[in-house]
């Protein structure tokens, strides 16, 4: 039987760009390939590494495929830990293909040890406030980690430009594949302007929709600028000037959380 395979028009179906409260994105439910507007699901094989996962009978082992549509093996791809709408295969579609880079990226899924979804402390352009990592010792998240080649790699980096990529130290931050199958160092895109607290708690990713109304809940000035409803604030943060005063609110009143715990691990340069 063929592994299932879903369109791009479908992946772009919740677009994020577009329709702000369905951020992160169509995240898809299992490991995969994605290729050139196609999302292959991979299937795990217990205890082997991720080149040697099962995508169907006919397509193969994940490495051998990857040679067949001629591009990089995994030995020679980056690990990038994905807590926010990279997971989303629409978002990646649309960053590589309009910077012509081709979109064939393995995703799988893993678990991430000291690591879990928080909230950045800035806002996205289109009106919803992104995902960013938050440092929680001992817990573990189940996440994508993607696998891009060099040109991928440079490409994402100029698309985040609110985030520091960071290699991950193994000790603090270990991941471990589905199959059982530990990985090397990780990197993580890690908020530049640090994480949205609560009474110093760092705030979790949770749906737009309640996350808004939360922030807004936290500060008079922030309704006084962006609204008091979700549907004020969407409208009033395209604005770039809105955004800037937004933040400096975050900063001024405490919201604003520095990550002291991934400062010290800078991504090799390109």
């Amino acid at each position: 039987m063929s592994a299932p395979e879903l369109d791009v028009d479908d992946l772009f179906a919740d677009d994020p760009m577009t329709r702000p409260l369905t951020y992160p994105g169509r995240i898809p439910p299992t490991s995969g390939l994605f290729a050139d507007g196609r999302y292959t699901r991979l299937d795990v094989v217990d205890g082997e590494p991720a080149e040697a996962w099962v995508l169907d009978t006919d397509l193969g082992r994940l490495d051998d495929r990857l040679d067949q549509l001629g591009v990089a093996p995994m030995s020679e791809r980056h690990r990038v830990i994905a807590v926010g709408s990279n997971a989303a295969p629409s978002q990646l579609h649309r960053k590589f293909v309009n910077h012509d880079v081709r979109p064939v990226i393995p995703l799988t899924i893993a678990d991430v040890t000291g690591i879990a979804p928080g909230v950045s402390a800035h806002i996205n352009r289109n009106g919803y406030i992104p995902a960013a990592p938050i440092a929680v010792p001992g817990e573990t998240s189940r996440l994508f980690v993607l696998w891009l080649d060099d040109p991928q790699l440079e490409i994402l980096d100029a698309t985040e430009p609110n985030y520091d990529r960071r290699l991950l130290p193994l000790d603090s931050f270990p991941v471990v594949l589905t199959s059982g199958v530990p990985l090397q160092a990780c990197f993580a895109y890690v908020g530049k302007h640090g994480c949205l607290s609560d009474e110093g708690q760092a705030l979790r990713l949770t749906e737009q929709r309640a996350l808004i109304s939360r922030v807004l809940g936290l500060s008079a000035e922030l309704r006084n600028l962006c609204g008091s409803t979700v549907a004020e604030f969407i409208t009033q943060v395209q604005n770039p000037a809105v955004r800037e005063a937004a933040y400096e609110i975050f900063r001024l009143e405490g919201w604003a959380r520095p990550q002291p715990e991934f400062t010290e691990t800078p991504a090799p340069s390109m």
